[in-house]
């Protein structure tokens, strides 16, 4: 069964982790407080999740990231190596105050995976309002759509797999340089978009 860690447990996160416990996925739920602070929330999603601590999260197959901005290096220099790691970057670079963090013109997940030396990185699941996220993803007789973008190939394929079982449709952008910038809010054209895959 593959295993997912989740490194932050705000709206994002939270939401996300619904959807991967519900649909079958050995998911464990973690943030900067410690795994007492999760308790009711580990308890209202249910679906056998858990709570754990940073490093315990990081040691799953998959890494869903979902921190705040500022905090980002804070929550994964403890992480002693990034080696072989998927990581499913869910990060916006915005500071407190809706401000844009300075980025030197780089997109948003390449600075991510500066940040994560030997992981592979791929953009998804950030361009959703977390009330639309956490919503049912099958809405008017098609599926909610999750943009994803990355430099690996397999990476991606696996990405897909994991959006389409939680019941959404994947559209892939890319890779990071060309098309992150598409994704990461602000700046990007597609966060807050609300679009529905129909069937073919």
């Amino acid at each position: 069964m593959t295993k997912i860690g989740i490194l932050g447990a705000g709206k994002i996160g939270l939401a996300f982790a619904q959807h991967t416990a519900r649909a079958g996925y050995e998911t464990l739920l973690s943030n900067s407080r410690g795994p007492e602070s999760l308790r009711e929330a580990v308890a209202e999603i249910g679906h056998g999740i858990k709570a754990g601590t940073t490093l315990e999260a990081a040691e799953a197959d998959i890494v869903f990231l979902s921190v705040p901005w500022q905090h980002l290096e804070e929550a994964v220099s403890p992480v002693p190596s990034w080696e072989g790691k998927l990581v499913i970057d869910a990060t916006n670079p915005v500071l407190p105050g809706m401000v844009a963090a300075p980025l030197n013109g780089k997109p948003s997940s390449q600075v991510v995976a500066e940040l994560l030396p030997g992981a592979t990185v791929v953009k998804a699941f950030n361009t959703l309002l977390f009330s639309l996220l956490a919503s049912d993803p099958r809405e008017a007789g098609g599926n909610r759509v999750v943009f994803y973008s990355g430099d690996d190939k397999e990476a991606k394929q696996t990405v897909l797999e994991i959006i389409k079982r939680l019941g959404f449709a994947g559209v892939n952008l890319g890779t990071l340089q060309d098309s992150a910038k598409l994704q990461q809010f602000p700046g990007g054209s597609l966060p807050g978009l609300n679009l529905i895959k129909l069937p073919e």
